[in-house]
């Protein structure tokens, strides 16, 4: 019989309770469900969001004997997980993206970044900047993503989506410019 992993216990530590006893899983869950939920409502939308986070654990379930245990955090492998849900979704995201655009209405927040969300300039930047997301490729756009909506690093950016550490960061790098040259163009200036 497995020991029961304590709630301060290492993310690998409950993946190998979980082995033998399923119900430890629950914890990475607890941990995590919140961040990958808010990651997933930014990309795919509230209707889609739920969907992505649950196929997200049943997937992580499913591999947790193939987690490598020397990653002490799981958030980069779960992230990972939710952004190759997300590809299923993908038309559904750049479908939203482009209504948002087209439409000018910021996003529902979740109340996590209220101050943020009251912003009037993230307000009236929001249309060009789903735009500008819009535009970016998958790779690109998975990346920036994943910094700024998941807060990642790069070295777990790199082993979230399986890239090395110089493709992430020239990936960002192209993002970040690809946005700021579609911001200029629609007359969007840094400094409003």
């Amino acid at each position: 019989m497995t020991q029961i992993p304590p709630p301060a216990a290492g993310d690998a530590a409950i993946v190998v309770a979980s082995i033998d006893e399923p119900e430890h899983f629950a914890a990475l869950y607890g941990r995590y469900s919140r961040q990958l939920y808010r990651y997933a409502y930014r990309r795919v939308g509230p209707e889609h969001a739920e969907d992505v986070v649950a196929d997200t654990f049943v997937a992580a379930f499913r591999r947790r004997e193939s987690y490598d245990l020397t990653r002490p955090d799981a958030r980069p492998w779960l992230f990972g997980i939710a952004t190759k849900e997300i590809a299923r979704w993908h038309r559904a995201e750049a479908a939203r993206l482009r209504a948002l655009a087209r439409s000018g209405v910021t996003p529902a927040d979740d109340g996590m970044a209220d101050a943020v969300a009251d912003a009037v300039s993230a307000r009236a930047a929001a249309p060009v900047l789903a735009e500008a997301l819009a535009a970016l490729s998958t790779g690109d756009r998975d990346v920036l993503l994943l910094a700024a909506w998941g807060d990642l690093t790069y070295e777990q950016i790199a082993g979230t989506l399986e890239l090395k550490i110089g493709t992430v960061r020239s990936r960002l790098h192209r993002a970040r410019r690809t946005v700021r040259a579609t911001l200029r163009a629609r007359g969007w200036n840094e400094e409003d």
